[in-house]
């Protein structure tokens, strides 16, 4: 299976690299190469450019294999999407949702859109090769289970693997969805960075490790867990019992909170206009109004920057990360919300665990929980079950 994960892995490559990369001998890998061509395992797929010799074939995993399900379940939106063993994208669909709501009615949404989408591509429950799914809590990552999850506490033990057993024979993988960002970003680096951060930021807060090129789930699964991180003793009650926890202070529902106040308190009047036609104030509201040249809004944007930097300058400290990437929905808020983190990181971050890092919002964006998603799948697949033809 050491050539599949290498091919998987490099997004395709040449014999000869291959080799390379897995230190095997030319004649070793060719041989190897062949009989997986030959099984209907991997495929050859188009020359790579030249080098001045002959040019050679790109390997990549055969798309007979079947297909993958990646699932990406936020606190309130879904993502389902159908892609080849390569991850490319064959069918996609996004609608809001509430995890609050429970498993029993998430997850039979989730059924319907998995047998929609299959058959929007002329597949079945038997072409599905493995599945990933993405949830917004701690999860025990051997069992599949979710752990006094705060946000969805309705979901605690609740077995998805179990669940979706009845309709599929493809083993099933569940992990935390900012570990799936994670596998997301090494996967698009084709892990070419061994140790980096992912922070999600939507309605709550959470990172993924990649240490040595490996996502670090720690011993029961929490590891990342840094929401609920203090930043001021003093500060609100958080939905996990304590005070001051950073993600009571600067997730998504904080700064819609300060929004609404200062809506209310007369100190923005694009704000108040926002909340006076829909009745509401989103993050991304608070975005516009900064863009605007709101002085208010650029307030709350820099408080909840501070806030998630100071923070991350603890955890930076701790790891000595080389990147940090930041994903979630507060990524449309604009540049000013990044520039706030970096400051804030920069100025409480010791010198040496800063010289070389670089802190930037997530490439993949808004699709990095389903590409982590269909990592997970296709790497825990190979690596657990391997591949019959």
């Amino acid at each position: 299976m050491q050539l599949l994960e290498a091919t998987f892995w490099s997004a395709g490559g040449s014999r000869h690299g291959m080799a390379e990369r897995l230190g095997f001998s030319k004649s070793k890998a060719n041989g190897l190469i062949a009989g997986l061509v030959e099984q209907g395992l991997l495929a050859e797929s188009g020359l790579q450019p030249s080098s001045g010799g002959r040019r050679a074939e790109n390997l990549q995993l055969h798309g007979a294999l079947g297909v993958l399900i990646g699932i990406d379940i936020g606190a309130t939106s879904l993502d389902v999407a159908v892609l080849r063993p390569d991850l490319t994208s064959l069918a996609q669909h996004a609608e809001p949702a509430d995890v609050r709501q429970g498993p029993g009615v998430v997850l039979a949404r989730v059924r319907a859109l998995m047998r929609e989408l299959l058959a929007q591509c002329g597949f079945g429950a038997r072409d599905v090769i493995g599945i990933g799914i993405g949830v917004p809590g701690p999860v025990d990552f051997a069992g599949g289970q979710l752990v006094n999850p705060p946000l969805m506490p309705a979901w605690d033990s609740f077995s998805i693997r179990d669940y979706l057993r009845e309709d599929y024979a493809a083993p099933v993988f569940v992990d935390n969805d900012v570990n799936l960002m994670a596998l997301g970003e090494l996967w698009r680096l084709r892990r070419s960075l061994s140790n980096f951060l992912v922070i999600k930021v939507g309605t709550g807060i959470g990172c993924g490790i990649v240490c040595h090129g490996e996502v670090y789930r720690g011993a029961a699964g929490s590891a990342g867990d840094v929401g609920h991180i203090c930043v001021d003793q003093e500060g609100p009650r958080c939905r996990c019992g304590n005070l001051g926890c950073v993600e009571a202070m600067a997730a998504g529902p904080a700064i819609t909170r300060m929004a609404t106040e200062a809506a209310e308190a007369g100190q923005s009047a694009a704000l108040a206009e926002y909340l006076r036609t829909r009745g509401r104030i989103d993050a991304i509201d608070v975005g516009e109004a900064s863009r605007a040249g709101d002085a208010a809004a650029n307030g709350i944007i820099q408080r909840a920057g501070n806030l998630i930097g100071q923070m991350l300058a603890s955890v930076v400290n701790f790891f000595n990360p080389s990147h940090v990437f930041i994903g979630g929905g507060i990524t449309r808020i604009g540049p000013l919300f990044l520039a706030a983190v970096r400051q804030s990181v920069y100025q409480r971050s010791l010198a040496l665990s800063t010289r070389h890092l670089e802190i930037q919002y997530t490439p993949l964006g808004a699709q990095g929980g389903l590409v982590g998603a269909g990592v997970l799948a296709m790497h825990e697949t190979l690596k657990v079950r391997g591949i019959a033809p």
